[in-house]
């Protein structure tokens, strides 16, 4: 009985906007849903290790891309958002949604001690009728295998009657301006049917389609596949480009003929590697999951070994091109176009561009870089800051290279004045066909 008055409560709290709602984790997924929260009257609370990154929030100062200023700073000044650095909350809250990084370590093995600790943080605050959501992705088997002993163990209730437990992953693109954390819909999923209701309930408030799943590891499992999915196909292209290079054939024309079919095909491109946080890790949850079972799951495998290749192959591909030109690599000035993961971004994580940089510098080139959304980075300890694309600044380069086709870059200006361009990403492909400077990766 105490169960369904829980139960029955927090459904009428979450209805009727009532509900007091936690986002641990204000990066490029919590940020977003905890200000679309606001919108529809919740009050959010959120909880943000990284101490400058709260400050910021309850200045009402966006640090992330897809978060409006604007929208952020109505959130704050009407009281309706606001962080803190501490756990002292929790009991105060209805609803914790949880947004923690799940990186991999060298090995390629998950990292889930950000959710550990979060979930012990917790389970030690826990009271009956509160539902936590992991929202990071993981793999299948982290919602109902690592979190739920530690929130039963720790606070003494259980899943389903003294509180509710669920996993709906995230669904971040970041720069898309078609779809956003409204209009994206939302795969969730519980092991249990209360903590379903009640998760779907939450959801339904602010997402325009929720998608329910019958347990938690069906939903951690969706969200692997999507990202393996694109990796696996992105792989393929990479490939397919290197084989293109061997049989002296242009991948892109290649690419573009067969797009054309109305039917059986989806457009994916190649590049100097994959970046972010989701395409290059996780893959690999889902790789280092099946092990436990005794299986190899050998197109995941193959498809990481091929995207880690490409940066290397732009190296290789430099160094041919300088060859040509009779310019020995240790001696070649170069200058990279982008920094970040992903056009017009300005997030870096993973991003193959640097690893471009880092193979090139230790080759021995005297590299700069320009990337107006990532106005310095590290290199192998060095700090480096993005320059101007001035025409000197441009000339004085032996080779540009186009690592990330910003849409803001003016590629007829930075062709006029290069000596020779090796575009990775097929941006000048259409505006600049055959140009005699630029070769197409």
């Amino acid at each position: 009985m105490a169960s369904d008055l829980n139960r029955t409560e927090l459904l009428a709290r979450i209805r009727s906007r009532e509900a007091r709602v936690g986002v641990v984790g204000l990066g490029y997924v919590g940020l977003p849903f905890a200000v679309e929260k606001t919108k529809v009257g919740y009050t959010v609370l959120g909880i943000e290790q990284n101490r400058r990154r709260a400050e910021l929030v309850n200045q009402g100062r966006t640090y992330i891309t897809d978060v409006k200023q604007e929208e952020l700073e109505q959130a704050v000044s009407s009281g309706r958002l606001s962080a803190v650095t501490h756990f002292d909350h929790v009991p105060d809250l209805d609803v914790i949604v949880i947004c923690v990084p799940t990186p991999l370590d060298k090995n390629l093995t998950p990292d889930l001690s950000h959710v550990e600790k979060v979930t012990r943080e917790i389970a030690k605050r826990l009271r009956p009728g509160q539902l936590v959501s992991l929202e990071s992705t993981t793999y299948p088997g982290t919602t109902d295998e690592l979190m739920r002993p530690i929130l039963e163990n720790v606070s003494g209730l259980k899943q389903g009657e003294g509180f509710y437990l669920a996993h709906s992953p995230e669904r971040v693109d970041p720069g898309n301006k078609r779809y956003t954390t409204k209009n994206t819909n939302k795969v969730v999923g519980a092991s249990d049917p209360n903590s379903l209701e009640v998760a779907i309930a939450f959801y339904e408030q602010t997402i325009d389609h929720v998608v329910p799943v019958s347990s938690a590891k069906a939903a951690e499992l969706t969200k692997v596949f999507e990202n393996t999915f694109r990796a696996v196909n992105i792989a393929l292209v990479n490939e397919l480009a290197l084989l293109c290079d061997k049989l002296g054939i242009s991948v892109w024309e290649v690419l573009d003929a067969a797009n054309t079919k109305p039917f059986g095909i989806m457009p994916f491109y190649p590049g100097p590697g994959v970046g972010g946080h989701c395409i290059p890790i996780d893959p690999h949850y889902l790789e280092w999951k099946a092990r436990e079972y005794n299986f190899t799951t050998r197109f995941i495998g193959l498809a990481g070994e091929i995207n880690r290749r490409m940066p290397e192959f732009v190296r290789e591909k430099t160094h041919r091109l300088l060859n040509h030109l009779g310019i020995a690599l240790s001696r070649a000035k170069l200058l990279v176009i982008g920094a970040a993961y992903k056009k017009d971004l300005g997030d870096w994580r993973e991003s193959p561009a640097i690893e471009v940089m880092q193979l090139l510098k230790r080759d021995g080139a005297d590299l700069t870089y320009h990337d107006p959304h990532v106005p310095n980075i590290t290199i192998d300890g060095n700090e480096l800051e993005s320059r101007d694309l001035t025409p000197d600044a441009i000339r004085a380069a032996d080779l540009v290279i186009i690592a990330t086709d910003h849409s803001t870059i003016d590629y007829d200006h930075l062709i006029q004045h290069a000596q020779a361009v090796l575009d990775t990403r097929g941006v000048t492909r259409h505006t600049h066909p055959n140009h005699p400077k630029v070769t197409l990766l």
